[in-house]
């Protein structure tokens, strides 16, 4: 089931603080974690996935973090979206078996239908993208240039 949560509006900003912060550099845990608010159990787990997905790379000891593994443009918020959904854990999948007939047949597919437009569009808007609206419309504080990969 397709839907917006904590975790993944926190694996989007994960990414894209490191798009904004990184280039050459590598991002550390705690700077991402204290800048985008994101609790320490969320993040660790967040970055592990992000990692194992090739879109970060991570490098660990005093002077690692982490950093993008592809241009912002090469990221899809798509790509996102369904690494953090391996993440979650259903908690009330669809049985057809105890669904009425109605839900089954009709809502159902429609709802199928709405979430598989939604990952179609997530899947043409990328880190690149959010990048430029922090360029273009962000608070002076956070507006910065992505960093290049």
């Amino acid at each position: 089931m397709l839907r917006l949560s904590r975790i993944t509006l926190y694996s989007i900003a994960v990414v894209l603080d490191v798009a904004l912060h990184g280039g050459e550099r590598w991002v550390r845990r705690a700077e991402i974690s204290d800048r985008q608010r994101v609790p320490p159990r969320y993040i660790e787990e967040v970055l592990r996935a992000l990692v194992r997905a090739g879109i970060l790379d991570g490098k660990r000891g005093r002077y690692g973090g982490y950093r993008l593994r592809r241009e912002p443009r090469c990221i899809t918020l798509g790509e996102i979206v369904r690494v953090v959904r391996a993440l979650e854990v259903e908690i009330e999948s669809f049985n057809p078996d105890t669904a009425s007939p109605l839900a089954y047949e009709v809502v159902w597919p429609a709802w199928k239908k709405v979430q598989d437009d939604l990952m179609a569009q997530l899947n043409n808007l990328t880190i690149g993208d959010l990048c430029q609206g922090v360029v273009e419309g962000a608070p002076d504080q956070t507006a910065r240039q992505p960093a290049a990969v």
